[in-house]
């Protein structure tokens, strides 16, 4: 059974309790498949006051996270030596992820890349931002979850959390249903339909019905790629498509066209 420890570096551990205690990881972490470990970076501040932040050098609004206390906090809890410059990889085998607008994108491929170690770290960011020497020194990747800008790192390292532990082996109650989802495949995900047939006079596609489950199968593909062509089509551009995909995307575009 694969395990996987997710450590998160943070000033407001309390964010973490409620969605860890619920529906999916809950009981990953029941099942043993997952552990999730949170450390308040302010416990590993040395000053009387634990103070964690500090007014930018040069001016300007806002306060900038102190490097001493997360170093400290990661190097403790990773049982690390980092050398005084970047010239190395602190830990291969863990990757030490700063949560920060300035980021990689994080989508569905680097959920699955992440989902493949033992270990990861996650460093969330808050005020104005965290010295660069956490940056530059410390952290071995960096992570976005989109081009916008929320209050600190809490949000997307959940958000992090949840995309990967949903992709480990087990988790989830039917093994095929992270490969159907929206993403996983390179497009969006197929509409979905349950009990009653028919409600308030929209009814359920009778294909869904029918009991032929290849005719099920095409339908949801070809569905996945009408969403997909209709919502998202830059998607189109890396998804992996069968010529039978390709000859619907043509009629897609007749259709299209023919509506203009």
């Amino acid at each position: 059974m694969a395990v996987m420890r997710i450590d998160i570096f943070t000033l407001f551990p309390a964010m973490f309790e409620s969605p860890l205690q619920e529906s999916i990881l809950k009981r990953a972490q029941e099942s043993g498949q997952l552990t999730v470990a949170i450390h308040n970076i302010r416990d590993y501040a040395t000053d009387k006051h634990h103070v964690t932040d500090d007014t930018p050098y040069g001016g300007g609004g806002g306060m900038v996270m102190k490097a001493e206390p997360v170093f400290a906090a990661v190097e403790a809890v990773l049982e690390l030596q980092i050398p005084n410059s970047k010239s190395q990889t602190p830990n291969e085998q863990t990757p030490i992820i700063l949560l920060t607008p300035q980021g990689r994108l994080f989508t569905q491929n680097v959920a699955q890349e992440l989902a493949q170690y033992e270990r990861i770290a996650l460093i969330c960011g808050r005020y104005e931002g965290v010295d660069e020497r956490v940056r530059a020194g410390l952290a071995t990747d960096e992570i976005s979850i989109g081009d916008f800008v929320v209050t600190g790192g809490e949000l997307p390292a959940m958000i992090v959390v949840d995309a990967v532990t949903r992709l480990l082996p087990g988790v989830l109650g039917d093994p095929g249903a992270a490969a159907d989802d929206s993403h996983a495949t390179g497009l969006l995900e197929y509409p979905h339909y349950t009990r009653p047939p028919e409600f308030r006079g929209l009814r359920a596609p009778d294909v869904l019905l029918s009991g032929d489950h290849a005719k099920v199968e095409r339908w949801r593909r070809e569905q996945a790629l009408r969403r997909t062509w209709q919502r998202r089509p830059d998607l189109l551009l890396t998804a992996e498509l069968s010529e039978a995909d390709r000859e619907y995307l043509a009629i897609l575009a007749e259709e299209s066209a023919a509506s203009d």
